[in-house]
């Protein structure tokens, strides 16, 4: 359970400190999601584990909102990074091109390519 806790600790102060630190918005998305949400993983698994043998009862609460944070945080990133580059078109020319690699994002398509058929 201290490895857990410390494991936990660490991430956090990584992900908050890269929160801070990193330079701009893509890359301070980066941290909270991954790091972060990784250390409030192993926290939350560490109060389960602690309340499982300190009560004497499994507490799936925890790991209820584990599972939550791990299925909802990397949505999340996508859509505040998906909002980000459409709110700056001039990140466009550096991103890879949307219809060679078989349409991995809505990002080339309009409403009026859509009519036309041409995705």
């Amino acid at each position: 359970m201290t490895a857990l806790l410390l494991t936990g600790s660490f991430f956090l102060l990584v992900g908050s400190f890269g929160l801070a630190k990193l330079p701009d918005m893509m890359r301070r998305l980066h941290a909270p999601t991954k790091a972060t949400t990784l250390g409030i993983g192993a926290l939350l698994i560490a109060s389960m584990v602690y309340f499982t043998f300190a009560m004497g009862m499994p507490s799936f609460h925890e790991l209820m909102i584990t599972l939550f944070l791990f299925i909802t945080a990397p949505v999340t990133a996508h859509l505040v990074a998906k909002a980000y580059i459409l709110r700056h078109p001039d990140l466009r020319p550096h991103l890879p091109d949307v219809r060679a690699s078989g349409g991995w994002a809505t990002l080339g398509t309009t409403t009026a390519d859509t009519r036309r058929g041409d995705d």
